[in-house]
């Protein structure tokens, strides 16, 4: 006998079933409307699928390791099936139900699919405070052409951890879909450095949910470098709910002939909080990519201190491509500024870089390159973090890769 579906599960099933999918004219969506709900459910089981009663090992898909053996019991993670009631419990303890968002759809939809369960914990321990800070590599790759998998990481107070999370795709494989959720709790004064690469096949459709909450004094640091693909969504939530608590984001986005659709959504409900977002497309051909980022400053939150930067450059073609930095102020302690800016690279910088022996190609590569790594050195607040985890040479990669796109 098969175990009775899970309460949570039948509530995400009913609320989908009850509410429908993201509407037309969703204000998070209507730039760029993503594919309908049936896209991001599992294709049922065909006739000639053999069932088996081998468990496969989780961690052949993804895997957490400490880049430091020494570092290696600074940390527990533990695997969960959401097919198995008990675990389910588990692995969504204490996590909010989806708000009402248009992005709740992909949350609620999460819930009903959601197929493998990882959570981190990341110990605090005052004697290592001034010690260097826990280095992890979060490998995650599909575990099937449909994949909805949701990762819990909590960092305890004071605890110092910088995370490297690659996704790894296969281009040679049929078209997949992933949906995911991510949720990072931050306890006081601790600080999450988190580096972040996604580059799906261009047949790929994602979407990435990044849920963070910060208690008092902490800090989370973002660094995204991401490319495009059939559909591919980013979007990230973070409540600055704590007195001096403090995130920064910094993206690097690409989209050769893809789409590709940012979301930041910051809510400062404290007093001495900070925010910086700063996000740099680069966009080629026919390319439809909307950059949002929406920064809240309620009632109370004194010394709020908040800045948004959304830039695109058109690198060949004509891409279609939206920037809507919003700040909605309920405050008037507070400090604020934002902007936005779409224009081509002037010809003075490819002359300049001419004139050090570079082919137009190679300029234009090192100056692009040199653009990204800035927008990301700011968001992780240490030039020389992204060179130690190796993000250069994914950095090189990914914009190579754009530029032969855009020239096919």
């Amino acid at each position: 006998m098969s175990p009775s579906p899970c309460p949570d599960l039948l509530d995400a099933q009913a609320r989908l079933a009850s509410h429908g999918w993201i509407a037309p004219k969703a204000e998070n969506f209507r730039h760029l409307p993503p594919p309908p709900a049936s896209a991001w459910l599992a294709p049922p089981a065909t006739p000639t699928t053999k069932p088996t009663t081998e468990p496969s090992d989780p961690t052949e898909s993804w895997h957490v390791r400490a880049l430091d053996a020494a570092q290696a019991d600074q940390f527990i993670t533990q695997y969960l099936n959401p097919a198995i009631p008990a675990q389910r419990a588990m692995l969504f303890r204490g996590l909010p139900w989806p708000d009402e968002s248009d992005a709740a759809h992909f949350g609620w939809m999460h819930r009903a699919t959601c197929q493998r369960g990882l959570r981190v914990h990341i110990a605090g321990d005052p004697a290592r405070h001034a010690a260097a800070p826990l280095r992890l590599m979060l490998h995650i790759a599909p575990a099937a052409p449909f994949d909805a998998p949701l990762l819990v990481i909590d960092v305890a107070a004071g605890a110092h951890c910088v995370l490297l999370e690659q996704h790894a795709f296969d281009p040679s494989a049929n078209a997949g879909v992933q949906n995911l959720d991510l949720h990072i709790r931050l306890g006081q004064g601790a600080r999450l450095q988190h580096l972040r690469t996604v580059a799906p096949a261009p047949h790929d459709r994602l979407a990435h949910q990044l849920h963070v909450t910060l208690a008092e004094g902490a800090h989370y640091d973002q660094a995204l470098l991401a490319s495009g693909s059939a559909y591919h969504l980013q979007r990230t939530q973070i409540d600055l709910h704590q007195p001096g608590s403090a995130a920064r984001m910094g993206a690097a986005l690409l989209a050769a002939d893809a789409t590709l659709d940012q979301q930041i959504a910051l809510s400062h409900t404290a007093a001495d909080t900070y925010s910086a977002v700063e996000s740099l497309l680069l966009a080629s051909g026919k390319a439809h990519a909307v950059l949002n980022a929406h920064t809240l400053i309620a009632t109370g939150a004194d010394n709020a201190n908040v800045r948004q930067r959304l830039c695109a450059i058109p690198t060949s073609g004509q891409p279609r491509v939206v920037l809507r930095p919003h700040m909605e102020i309920h405050h008037d302690q507070v400090q604020a500024a934002h902007g936005a800016t779409y224009g081509a690279l002037p010809d003075e910088a490819l002359f300049y870089a001419r004139q050090r022996g570079l082919d137009e190609a190679s300029a234009l590569a090192l100056i692009l390159q040199g653009l990204q790594r800035a927008v990301l050195e700011r968001a992780l607040d240490d030039p020389e973090l992204l060179r130690g985890m190796g993000l250069d040479a994914a950095l090189a990669r990914m914009t190579q890769q754009h530029l032969a796109r855009s020239t096919a």
